[in-house]
């Protein structure tokens, strides 16, 4: 084989194996921890998320997605994201109950901002859907606006929460 040649088949090769890494989604455990708070996952209402970070054996979890959004855009976090995932509140049992095995992956998702809807640690809530159908329907019953992942402002997430506001949880 010509040199190369040789050179770049290696090349292609190094590139499909790093393509190869992105893990796939962790089941929810009743093991399952909350990153910040360290509260079993399970236990609490509404969407969930997941974190694989580069060189962890297990993602982080968070037990409200708005925690995990804080995650991804506090300026501190250091550690390389292998895969971010979310659950479907679309395909969820109901708001107590979101699935263990209902991931999809937080950059297609289509999340609801703004909604009058409390999540699992009672702050309110950015609700992912798999399709936008669905997050118009939640947004039409519950108010907020659908985004992409990259369109939520940090200041949605980082900002203060108003305590007084009346959340609701979805049935």
């Amino acid at each position: 084989m010509k040199p190369l040649l040789l050179i770049a088949v290696l090349f292609l090769t190094g590139c499909k194996e790093e393509l190869a890494q992105v893990p796939d989604p962790v089941s929810l455990s009743p093991e399952a921890l909350s990153h910040y708070c360290q509260m079993a996952v399970a236990e609490h209402g509404g969407p969930k998320g997941q974190v694989h970070l580069e060189g962890a054996p297990q993602p982080l979890f968070f037990g409200q997605v708005r925690d995990l959004l804080v995650y991804l855009k506090m300026p501190e976090r250091d550690a390389t994201i292998l895969a971010v995932y979310v659950s479907d509140t679309g395909a969820a049992p109901n708001w107590a109950d979101m699935g263990a095995d209902n991931w999809i992956p937080a950059e297609t998702a289509f999340f609801v901002v703004g909604a009058a809807v409390a999540g699992g640690m009672g702050a309110p809530e950015v609700v992912p859907f798999s399709t936008t159908d669905a997050a118009r329907a939640f947004a039409k019953r519950y108010g907020g606006d659908v985004m992409a992942l990259d369109d939520i402002p940090a200041d949605v997430v980082l900002g203060p929460v108003d305590l007084n506001q009346r959340l609701e949880v979805p049935l």
